[in-house]
């Protein structure tokens, strides 16, 4: 397992962003590999809780041995729901680090890492039913080209999506290794790495529901969260920064704030950060990860 797994990302400005008050509640959405939770932690008194979310099975190995956090194995798309189960309605501070953790790509039978062969598998949630190799099996031509322009921001998508609805013809694709064959001829030279990346990419959020699941989250924790409580998310890149900043902006994901009868602005966060914060030059050198990472900070008002 890679070191870069247990290496939080831009650790300090989320703890900032946080606010962390002693005695507070707060939730880490995307416990991952523990990092941030770790930290949260250390800022808490007795009467401190943090719970923490992660729907990967694997996420349960670094549960830390601490009175004052609670762990829930789902998804963050059910945040205000699982909240309440455990007796929470509102908290203080809310923290997502969004993204595929670096444990998820060191371990080459998820699939996700275009390093290694395995099954085109791609799911964070185990128990989801929908894989990437169902994906490529069975979309029309037309819903491919859609999925990897938007999601993958692949420049020649409409020939990437024919060429995969002709290879199945021959064959289903059931690996990494079939998928990069079939699509040889379409990538460009020089730039491999890089394309197979957007491809991945446009698998796993479409797998996962990444878009919607976020849009979910981020409409829950703007209820769940205490006027003065902190959002603090950390996006990979524009497919997720874009209705992050939007909804911290306006409270909404496309279109401008909407404003009461008197021309009062109606949306629930005042922004924290203006311009997105990004990791420093000596920490991109230490965690690559960090390299894409955009963190913005929001106060619910």
């Amino acid at each position: 397992m890679a070191n870069n797994y247990h290496v939080p990302v831009m650790l300090k400005p989320c703890i900032d962003g946080l606010n962390i008050k002693p005695d507070g509640v707060y939730v880490d959405v995307t416990f991952g590999g523990g990092g941030h939770s770790r930290e949260i932690l250390k800022h808490l008194g007795p009467k401190g809780v943090l719970i923490a979310f992660d729907q990967d099975p694997d996420a349960q190995a670094n549960i830390p041995a601490d009175d004052r956090f609670i762990f829930i194995d789902q998804n963050f798309g059910f945040l205000k729901n699982n909240l309440r189960l455990k007796g929470f309605r509102q908290v203080d501070g809310i923290l997502a680090d969004l993204g595929v953790s670096s444990h998820q790509f060191d371990v080459p039978a998820r699939g996700f890492s275009i390093r290694s062969n395995a099954d085109l598998d791609m799911r964070m949630d185990q128990y989801r039913d929908l894989t990437a190799a169902h994906v490529l099996n069975t979309y029309s031509e037309d819903k491919l080209h859609k999925l990897f322009g938007i999601y993958g921001e692949v420049k020649n998508a409409k020939s990437l999506a024919r060429a995969i609805v002709t290879a199945r013809l021959d064959q289903p694709f059931t690996d990494i290794d079939s998928l990069k064959s079939a699509i040889s001829a379409h990538i460009p030279k020089g730039k491999e790495n890089k394309y197979l990346a957007q491809v991945f990419q446009a698998l796993r959020i479409e797998v996962n529901a990444e878009i919607q699941v976020l849009e979910d989250f981020l409409q829950q924790a703007s209820e769940v969260l205490k006027p003065g409580g902190r959002l603090v998310v950390m996006s990979y890149h524009s497919l997720e920064d874009r209705p992050v900043k939007n909804f911290m902006a306006k409270g909404k994901f496309q279109g401008e704030v909407e404003k009461d009868f008197f021309g009062n602005q109606q949306k629930p966060f005042n922004v924290i950060t203006r311009k997105a914060i990004v990791a420093t030059d000596e920490e991109i050198v230490q965690n690559n990860r960090a390299r894409s990472a955009k963190l913005r900070i929001a106060e619910k008002i």
